[in-house]
């Protein structure tokens, strides 16, 4: 039995009450015209290894991708809320490549009804999620009021309230909130997978790039294999700075074993 039924005689229509996340790359136009090789390549490499593997690890589906959007939908509100963490929190540790050349995401998390077309999914509730992405901030996630309701006792991170906001194609305004991703002390702490070593034993993928690099017995590194994605992950990025990637990887790899030993 189908989710609903549209009216007349025409074939039941199937719907379902899903959380949505919209993400999209923040200046995509003005990096594909600075370096389009660079910026495919460094794109695909991010999805690999970044959003499409944080999205499974969630238990989310991959609804659509294009060039440089997103569309996926998770049955948990959490689950969707903490994927968009996760990425963000990832995302962030290439903050030392030139802001230029810097790929960052904005991503917004809906609840809604939604309709299903095959493996497609159409709807005010997908339309919002859209909305609310063209909101938020590069490297930043902005949700409607319901998933902050929903989430807000849940994770150690706040919300900003942003206001109801008139957006494009939605006849009621939409009352955004803005993800604040430093946690609360007050609130329990997110669990990753791929969390970043302290400070003190590694500086995030700058450390694995510049500093192993400079100096070949660096043990700085943090002797994990959770480092190793993130190394992949900026490579194509670094090729579109300085074109010096493949070495230096090769060079922090080296003495990451050395000091893992």
């Amino acid at each position: 039995m189908g989710g609903g039924h549209g009216r007349g005689t025409g074939p039941a229509v199937q719907r379902r009450l899903t959380a949505i996340l919209v993400a999209d790359v923040a200046g995509y136009s003005r990096l594909m015209g600075a370096d389009e090789e660079g910026t495919l390549a460094a794109l695909k490499t991010l999805r690999r290894e970044v959003t499409d593997l944080k999205i499974k690890e969630h238990r989310g589906r991959i609804v659509n991708a294009t060039g440089d959007g997103l569309l996926s939908e998770f049955a948990s509100v959490v689950d969707a809320v903490h994927c968009a963490v996760d990425v963000q929190r990832e995302m962030a540790r290439n903050a030392g490549v030139e802001a230029d050349r810097r790929i960052d995401f904005r991503i917004g998390v809906n609840v809604g009804d939604i309709i299903i077309d095959e493996n497609d999914i159409f709807g005010d509730g997908v339309n919002v999620a859209a909305r609310l992405e063209a909101l938020a901030k590069p490297g930043g996630i902005c949700v409607s009021r319901v998933v902050r309701d929903q989430v807000r006792d849940k994770f150690a991170i706040s919300f900003e309230d942003m206001g109801e906001h008139q957006v494009k194609n939605i006849a009621r305004p939409v009352r955004a909130y803005r993800a604040l991703l430093a946690e609360r002390a007050d609130r329990p702490s997110i669990p990753s997978e791929t969390a970043a070593p302290p400070a003190s034993a590694c500086g995030g993928w700058g450390c694995a790039l510049s500093s192993a690099a400079a100096r070949p017995g660096c043990r700085r590194v943090h002797p994990s294999q959770r480092l190793l994605p993130a190394l992949r992950a900026v490579i194509p990025i670094g090729r579109a700075v300085c074109g010096h990637a493949r070495p230096m990887a090769q060079t922090a790899r080296a003495s990451f074993w050395r000091s893992a030993a």
